[in-house]
């Protein structure tokens, strides 16, 4: 299975999925346990006896870049009463993206990472992880302030080691006499610059970019319109933007953007936490108004020790406390759904773990329900349907905040945690505020770039299968 999925994503652009998960670049172990995850949608696991056949079919097919779910395209294929073979199914529910009806290669596409910290480090693994087909985002050269001598391996070494994500995938070397670190064969050229309005990036051989500010110095239309240097033709902001910026929340309203504008924003990791359960609820149940507290990991915003913060209690050791602050999350929801008329407070704790988060919706909704009648609901929400790549959704009885590093979801619903009584429901939602925000900030900038391919097939929540022209798989 593996050099056939391997195969398929170079030399293709299809990237495989097994319900909602992708297989590329996936070892034996994690390519079984996946399988495994099918327990929760069928009841039993799904065997590599019934993929395998397919993926074979797949690899004979005169493809175009897309993504395929073989565990939904399995399911279609058990309930389909026509008699078909694997080929003759395949080949007609894959109809769409087959010979004269493939789509076209719309990559690769120039990437500018502006800023290397927390987010920033861990998008540069994302894409250079996303690289292999040629067809997708590039990582080209990332924009630093000069940090003193050897400055070049320090931030090599950051790259290639981390202490709340583990060790990098790959290799990585430095070319201190040309500014640029090679990861796993991608040269990444390093530009030291304090004013974003001094860089020419054709010289460097860049061209119609899509510039990634994670430093947070610009929130607004004005400040992020200085990095419209030559070469790049749009910016992302990895914060809340200000005033006019669209705030986009992917899986919610990313298919709601102007893509003719040059300059948008990923909102903030609880926005994209809270936004698609509240998004779900509100689409099923109405929700008249809601309180979100959410107990946060420290940041880099906070001091180590007691000191001067511009913010009253951020600036009390974020190790020793737990320290109340504010948030913007509730009321940036009104951004990113503007429909949306129930009224949402918020408030937040900082506490002494380096990463993970939870968020606990306290919600009316417009009609009393049952927890069991959720817990299904939002069960299926994330196994297929538009927010089958943002919400995760865990019915485990022990887990606990480290067991969601490296989650790819923007939010994980607690089945156990949640409580629902008459028409008040407490939903516990887990987030990996570092890596499941940056997978978020790497879905809208392929959206925005062109390069976001439609899934084949969907499945609806009566386990019909049906053939969509484009479904946003995330």
């Amino acid at each position: 299975m593996i050099p056939i999925i391997g195969t398929l994503y170079r030399a293709k652009g299809v990237t495989i999925l097994l319900h909602s998960r992708s297989l590329v670049n996936k070892s034996v172990i994690s390519i079984l346990r996946t399988h495994r995850f099918a327990r929760q949608i069928e009841g039993e696991e799904l065997s590599v006896d019934e993929t395998l056949p397919f993926l074979g079919v797949l690899s004979e097919l005169d493809l175009g870049p897309c993504k395929i779910d073989i565990g939904q395209l399995v399911m279609a294929y058990r309930a389909d009463d026509r008699g078909l073979s694997v080929r003759e199914f395949a080949e007609t529910v894959l109809a769409d993206v087959t010979d004269g009806n493939k789509a076209q290669s719309q990559g690769p596409r120039d990437v500018v990472l502006y800023g290397f910290g927390r987010i920033g480090r861990l998008v540069a693994r994302l894409l250079i992880e996303k690289v292999g087909s040629g067809n997708g985002l590039n990582l080209r050269a990332v924009v630093v302030r000069k940090g003193g001598e050897g400055d070049l391996v320090k931030r090599a070494s950051l790259l290639r080691r981390d202490s709340v994500h583990g060790q990098f995938n790959g290799t990585i070397k430095v070319d201190a006499e040309n500014n640029t670190i090679i990861a796993n064969g991608n040269v990444i050229k390093f530009i030291y610059s304090d004013d974003p309005t001094t860089i020419d990036y054709t010289e460097y051989g860049i061209d119609n970019a899509i510039l990634i500010d994670n430093t947070g110095k610009w929130r607004d239309r004005d400040g992020l319109s200085q990095h419209l240097r030559p070469g790049i033709a749009k910016v992302v902001l990895t914060a809340p933007g200000k005033g006019d910026v669209p705030n986009i929340v992917h899986g919610v309203n990313h298919r709601d953007q102007d893509l003719s504008q040059q300059i948008f924003s990923c909102a903030s990791c609880t926005t994209n936490a809270i936004v698609p359960p509240l998004k779900a609820m509100d689409d099923e149940y109405g929700i008249v108004r809601g309180h979100v507290e959410t107990v946060h990991s420290f940041t880099n915003d906070q001091n180590l020790l007691d000191n001067y913060h511009k913010a009253d209690r951020r600036g009390r050791s974020a190790p020793f406390n737990l320290v109340l602050t504010e948030t913007g999350a509730a009321s940036a929801v009104a951004k990113a759904m503007p429909d949306f008329k129930a009224k949402i407070t918020g408030n937040s704790i900082r506490v002494p773990t380096p990463d993970v988060s939870v968020a606990i919706l306290n919600l009316q909704l417009e009609r009393e329900t049952r927890k069991s009648d959720v817990l299904e609901y939002l069960r299926q929400v994330s196994l297929s349907g538009p927010l089958s790549r943002n919400l995760d959704y865990t019915a485990a009885t022990d887990v606990v905040s480290s067991d969601f590093i490296g989650s790819r979801a923007a939010a994980i619903i607690d089945a156990n945690a949640t409580i629902v009584e008459g028409d008040t429901a407490i939903l516990y939602v887990w987030y990996d505020n570092e890596f499941g925000y940056s997978c978020q900030v790497v879905r809208t900038v392929q959206y925005i770039s062109g390069i976001e391919y439609p899934t084949y097939p969907q499945l609806d929540r009566a386990g019909d299968a049906r053939e969509l022209a484009a479904v946003d798989a995330g």
